[in-house]
């Protein structure tokens, strides 16, 4: 009875997180704080779920793991979110308003399918930005930080390299003019969805959750040990997605990470992306190329 309730309660969080955001009041749907607090609660409370029905031992959380991914949280909620308003968002909508762009028609489509349409936009370019990335070796130099993570949880979706996490938060949701509250719930249901895509739950959500929406059996194949298993189940959220471009796999792992399980520790992760040059700059003058600690 325990197993057959947590298979539910991906799909259930996704149900309690639309209702939220179509029926509170608005002096919390318009409340700009509402999104960081509901962000928070999900990871915290998906947490809380991974000591109740943990999935595997070997992904326990320890004190090292939590500071960890707390500093990135913390970073993708700030410096990163910021960069990319800075960077890309506000840079679009400039140039939305100085080429006279309008979107109405999206404004008076019905608010369900507004919702849906800010997941599939996001996940559309998270998709093809992250194949990219497991493609092209100047870009998944950028990522392959995310895949030397050794355990999973429910915090491991924020961790990765500054770079990689700006460019998987690009979109072009900025040219659209949606409801506000109908871009607060698919970011929301994104986040549902990745989380427990992240997290150490035994969770194994039924059929009409897990042909749309990536589960941790998918995601924990994509974060096998070696390179090549890793270039499969690309949704972030949306394993339709693979479905449809046939990279789809079905399969899960419980051993994750790269190069012999070696951890990286934060200033590590930062660098990596840099290290060829690195190596390349520390042979120029004769020395021996050392790993950053």
């Amino acid at each position: 009875m325990k197993q057959k309730i947590f298979n539910l309660v991906p799909p259930a969080f996704v149900a309690v997180i639309v209702a939220f955001w179509a029926f509170a009041p608005k002096a919390l749907t318009d409340n700009g704080w509402s999104i960081i607090v509901t962000s928070a609660l999900i990871t915290l409370v998906v947490l809380g779920l991974e000591f109740v029905h943990e999935r595997h031992a070997g992904w326990r959380m320890n004190w090292r793991e939590f500071f960890t991914d707390l500093f990135y949280v913390v970073l993708s909620a700030t410096v990163i979110s910021w960069t990319a308003t800075a960077l890309a968002e506000e840079p679009l909508q400039a140039v939305k308003t100085s080429l006279g762009i309008t979107t109405q028609w999206a404004m008076h489509m019905p608010w369900l399918l507004q919702v849906a349409l800010v997941v599939f936009i996001m996940e559309f370019g998270q998709y093809w930005m992250h194949r990219l990335m497991h493609n092209s070796t100047p870009f998944w130099l950028t990522h392959a930080p995310h895949h030397h993570i050794t355990q999973l949880n429910a915090a491991k979706g924020a961790v990765g390299n500054p770079i990689e996490l700006f460019l998987i938060s690009l979109s072009v949701l900025a040219l659209f003019d949606l409801s506000p509250t109908a871009l607060f719930c698919g970011f929301n249901i994104l986040n549902v969805v990745s989380t427990f895509a992240h997290a150490n739950v035994r969770s194994d959500p039924p059929l009409f959750y897990s042909f749309f929406f990536t589960t941790i059996r998918h995601h924990s194949l994509h974060h096998s040990t070696d390179y090549e298993s890793t270039r499969c189940n690309y949704g972030n959220s949306l394993i339709l997605l693979d479905r449809i471009f046939g990279t789809y796999k079905e399969g899960e792992a419980s051993v994750v990470g790269q190069d012999d399980l070696r951890r990286l520790s934060i200033r590590e992760q930062f660098l990596f992306p840099f290290q060829p040059l690195i190596e390349r700059i520390r042979a120029g003058r004769g020395e021996t190329a050392q790993p950053a600690n």
